[in-house]
C-alpha cells in the first residue's frame, strides 16, 4: 500500500467506439460499441478504444482486487476456498460445497448470508436444479463465495455480522481502501450490487491496472495469493463450462474475470493486460473483444482462436459471425 492516489474518475457518458459486429451473411445485423484498453508491461498504456478513463461499475470484475481486500482484513484462506472467494461461481455442487467449508470453518451458517436469493448461474445446473423442485437460495447464489469469505472475515476480527454489507462497515472501508490502492485512483461512487453487497465506481484503466498488479506480485504477498489461487483452480472461480476458466487454461499464466453488463478483464503474469467494458451489456461481446484485446497483447492468436468469434446460427446452419472490428480487429495495424 502507499501508492499516490489520484482522484476519482470523472462521472460522465463514456465515448464508446464500435468494438464487434454481428454479421449475418454478409450484412452487419448488430454493432456492440464499448471501450477496451491494452496495458504493456510496464503499466503504460499500448492501446485503447473508446473511454478507458470514465467512471463506470466493474461489477463481478472487482472481485478479485475485493479478495485481496478480505485478505488485508485478516481472511485465512488460500487454494480452491480463495478462489471461490473471488468467484462469480456457477452453482455447481464443488461451488456449494466450498462455500459450506468456509462458512463452517467461521461457525457460521448459510443463514448469516446476506446476499439475494437465486438460482444456480450455469443454465444446465439451474434446470436441473429445478427439476429436483429446488428453488432460489442464498447459497448457490453466484456470489457465496465472496459473501461466506466476508462473514469470516468479519467473524474472524469481530466485526458486527448483521452489517456487514454497509459500506461504513470496517470490512467494506479495509476493501474500498485495497480498491483504491490497486487502482491508483478513488472511488468516483459508491452503490450497491446485484448481490446486495458495495458497488464501487473506478475507471476501465483503473481496473486493468489493479488486476495487473495482482499478477506481478510476489507470490507470498496477498496480491500474489489471490492470482495464484486463481490460476490455480479457474473452475472454483467460475465454473467447468465457463469461457473464463477455459481461457485461463488455455494460456499458461493468465488471471482472467469476467462481470455483468459486458466486463472483462485478464492479466499477464510480465503485467500485460487487458479490459473490456461493451456499452450495451452484451455478454456475447464480451469474449471475442477480449480474445482480440489479448492478441495486441501478443497472446499466440492460434490459442485464442476458439474464443475470438461467435457463430450466428440461421436454422442448425452457422451463416456468420460475431467478432471484434476496426482496430481490434485481426490483421488490423496497432493504433494508439
Amino acid at each position: 500500500m502507499g501508492r499516490p492516489l489520484g482522484g476519482p474518475p470523472t462521472i460522465r457518458e463514456p465515448a464508446h467506439v464500435p468494438l464487434a459486429h454481428v454479421v449475418r451473411e454478409g450484412v452487419i445485423e448488430s454493432v456492440h460499441h464499448g471501450s477496451v484498453v491494452v496495458l504493456a508491461a510496464d503499466g503504460g498504456v499500448e492501446f485503447q478504444a473508446g473511454d478507458i478513463e470514465a467512471a463506470f461499475y466493474p461489477r463481478s470484475a472487482l472481485k478479485p482486487v475485493q479478495a485481496v481486500g478480505l485478505l488485508r482484513a485478516g481472511l485465512p484462506l488460500d487454494g480452491e476456498l480463495l478462489a471461490l472467494a473471488a468467484a462469480s461461481h456457477s452453482g455447481q455442487e464443488r461451488h456449494l460445497t466450498a462455500a459450506r467449508r468456509i462458512l463452517h470453518a467461521a461457525g457460521l451458517t448459510e443463514a448469516n448470508l446476506r446476499n439475494i436469493p437465486d438460482l444456480p448461474y450455469d443454465p444446465a445446473v439451474r434446470e436441473a436444479w429445478i427439476r429436483r423442485g429446488l428453488g432460489p437460495t442464498r447459497l448457490v447464489q453466484n456470489c457465496s463465495g465472496k459473501h461466506a469469505a466476508m462473514l469470516m472475515t468479519a467473524q474472524i476480527r469481530n466485526w458486527p455480522l448483521t452489517s456487514y454489507l454497509d459500506p461504513e462497515h470496517p470490512l467494506q472501508r479495509t476493501v474500498a481502501a485495497t480498491v483504491e490502492d490497486l487502482t491508483g485512483q478513488g472511488v468516483a461512487r459508491v452503490a450497491v450490487d446485484g448481490c446486495g453487497a458495495p458497488l464501487l465506481s473506478v475507471s476501465l484503466l483503473g481496473l486493468t491496472r489493479a488486476v495487473a498488479r495482482l499478477t506481478t506480485a510476489a507470490p507470498d504477498t496477498h496480491e500474489g495469493r489471490v492470482a495464484h489461487a486463481m490460476r490455480e483452480h479457474p473452475e472454483m472461480a467460475s465454473g467447468t463450462r465457463r469461457d473464463v476458466a477455459r481461457l485461463m487454461r488455455a494460456v499458461p499464466g493468465l488471471l482472467a474475470k469476467d462481470g455483468f453488463e459486458g466486463v472483462q478483464v485478464a492479466a499477464l503474469p510480465d503485467g500485460r493486460a487487458v479490459g473490456v467494458k461493451v456499452a450495451d451489456g452484451a455478454d456475447r461481446a464480451r469474449m471475442p473483444v477480449a480474445a482480440a484485446a489479448l492478441a495486441r497483447c501478443g497472446v499466440d492468436p492460434e490459442i485464442l482462436a476458439g474464443f475470438a468469434s461467435t457463430p450466428v446460427m440461421g436454422g442448425s446452419s452457422a451463416v456468420g459471425s460475431l467478432r471484434a472490428v476496426g482496430a481490434l480487429a485481426p490483421n488490423s495495424p496497432v493504433v494508439a
